[in-house]
């Protein structure tokens, strides 16, 4: 257990560090471009950064197809600077987590280049290998629109190796015991340089079995007690964030008894928030927090509305997927895999008042809210570029060249900026919006400010309040009760006895610690945080 729950109550803010902020002008953002970016990270509220991949890759999946894990990617710096990141990053009282793909490597990284090549050699038994590739066959097919299956033929080793993602990132084998040492002595090396954490990519995925599905096996359990057994350790304060697509059940075991994972994303609640605005209907959302099981004290959900993959849509019935794709992404185009490439503000057509409201339900659930770099300003996308490349594209600071991105001439960019229609960086940028009260980022600001000045609003304690009126969302937490109104139209919430006071709202003409009793009507997409006097009940 950590000695330090630091991460009980945060607002985490993910960064794609090359398309965050370019320091010396080559067209690629850096890591010395976030940390002169650090203050504007602090401003907005965030207390940890979320660094996705860093290390050397032929980047054919964003990073993610690691080359060397002891590395930085040249493009992005050295290992001075990022010594440089997480010092000025703990200077200002946050914290800052790398991305870690347990699962898979490139098949550009050394050991596979040596396992390929010589059968002998002791990396050959840090993959999965095969003469037939009809073994595992219960088990799915990730990316569907590329892969046709889950095992590639490899020339040089004339064997099949296993891959659960693209054919370019063959798996680990965890029943190597070298594998699994080599693992934490990864975490150790980056650990050791100051990080405060890893986010764990795919972590469902790290044992076969034959007669199974390969996902979420009792020997992938035991082998995460020990990275986490590992780190508390010898830095008993870090912490360990799992990436399982999963179902909330199946969910549950990551946290174990508070010894496997501190933390875990709650992928089911992100489609039924988009499904409840989309309907004015809130029952699914409902029902997912009721299938949510209880976590240990100790451990904590993660909650987001977007980020830098598809907007997956796995965790739906296959009616929900086509009502989503036909409301959110009429385009074909739109569409990746079984989900939809899109920023959280085409999604809603660019309207401030729907986005607004879905963050303050999202900062009124149990859990940590996560913000995706550019969200918070209403970024747009760009889906004509490559594979998921259309959610990640430079952020936009200014309405100067390149977006204040980088001095580079345009052709050298990393990824293009975002230049024309609704979301053109001339309209949509830090700068402009720093200088409005009401634009975007600075209600998101008071948004965040509230939600830390209350820290039940992180805990799991809530209760569902006026389930009878579908269309309006609310949620008691404690002397907190949080109403949304998913609908095109004006609802009226009764309060029943006793006063309240705003803490936040989007309606007009209301602000903070004006008393309320009995009723409120809540305009369409509006929400209203209110407190309770003490020994008032429910709403």
């Amino acid at each position: 257990m950590t000695r330090d729950r630091w991460y009980m109550n945060l607002v985490l803010y993910q960064v794609n560090p090359r398309t965050f902020f370019d320091a010396n002008n080559d067209g690629i953002g850096d890591l010395k471009g976030i940390t002169k970016k650090l203050d504007y990270i602090k401003s907005l509220g965030a207390d940890c950064i979320w660094l996705m991949p860093i290390y050397p890759s032929p980047l054919k999946d964003g990073g993610y197809d690691i080359a060397d894990y002891y590395g930085i990617h040249s493009d992005l710096g050295t290992l001075d600077d990022l010594k440089e990141l997480i010092n000025e990053t703990h200077k200002r009282s946050m914290r800052i987590i790398l991305d870690l793909v347990v699962n898979h490597t490139s098949d550009q990284c050394e050991w596979f280049k040596k396992a390929e090549s010589d059968p002998k050699s002791p990396y050959h038994d840090y993959y999965v290998w095969s003469s037939t590739d009809q073994k595992y066959q219960d088990t799915r097919i990730i990316f569907l629109d590329t892969e046709k299956s889950n095992w590639t033929w490899s020339e040089k080793a004339h064997k099949y190796f296993w891959h659960r993602f693209y054919a370019s990132q063959p798996d680990l084998n965890y029943d190597n015991p070298a594998v699994r040492e080599e693992m934490k002595q990864i975490m150790l090396f980056w650990l050791n340089l100051g990080i405060d954490g890893f986010r764990a990519d795919a972590v469902p995925y790290l044992i076969e079995r034959d007669g199974t599905n390969c996902e979420n096996l009792p020997e992938t359990h035991a082998y995460l007690k020990e990275m986490r057994e590992f780190m508390n350790k010898r830095f008993p304060d870090g912490i360990l964030l799992a990436e399982a697509n999963q179902w909330p059940n199946e969910l549950r075991p990551y946290f174990s008894e508070g010894d496997e994972f501190h933390m875990a994303f709650h992928f089911p609640i992100m489609p039924r928030l988009f499904k409840s605005l989309a309907l004015g209907n809130c029952e699914s959302l409902i029902q997912t927090l009721k299938d949510t099981p209880i976590i240990p004290k100790d451990c904590q959900w993660c909650t987001f509305l977007r980020n830098h993959d598809e907007m997956t849509l796995e965790m739906v019935t296959e009616e929900d997927r086509q009502l989503m794709w036909n409301f959110y992404a009429p385009e074909k185009r739109m569409r990746l895999n079984l989900g939809i490439r899109r920023r959280l503000a085409p999604l809603l057509g660019g309207d401030k008042k729907k986005i607004e409201l879905l963050y303050a339900i999202l900062f009124s659930l149990p859990g940590v809210p996560i913000i995706y770099y550019g969200d918070e300003i209403g970024m747009g996308d760009n889906i004509q570029l490559n594979d998921r490349d259309g959610v990640r594209t430079p952020m936009q600071w200014s309405g100067q060249p390149n977006a204040g991105f980088s001095s580079s001439t345009p052709d050298k960019l990393f990824l293009p900026v975002i230049d024309s229609g609704a979301y053109d960086f001339q309209q949509i940028n830090v700068e402009s919006e720093e200088s409005d009260n009401q634009s975007l980022l600075n209600r998101l600001r008071s948004l965040i400010r509230i939600r830390k000045a209350n820290p039940i609003l992180s805990t799991q304690e809530y209760k569902i309040e006026n389930e009878g009126n579908t269309a309006i969302f609310s949620i008691s937490r404690m002397s907190i009760l949080c109403l949304n109104n998913l609908s095109n139209i004006s609802q009226t919430v009764m309060l029943g006895e006793g006063e309240f006071k705003f803490l936040h709202t989007s309606l007009p003409n209301s602000s903070e610690g004006t008393a309320i009793k009995e009723m409120i009507v809540l305009e369409p997409y509006t929400y209203a945080w209110l407190s309770r006097e003490s020994g008032q009940g429910s709403a």
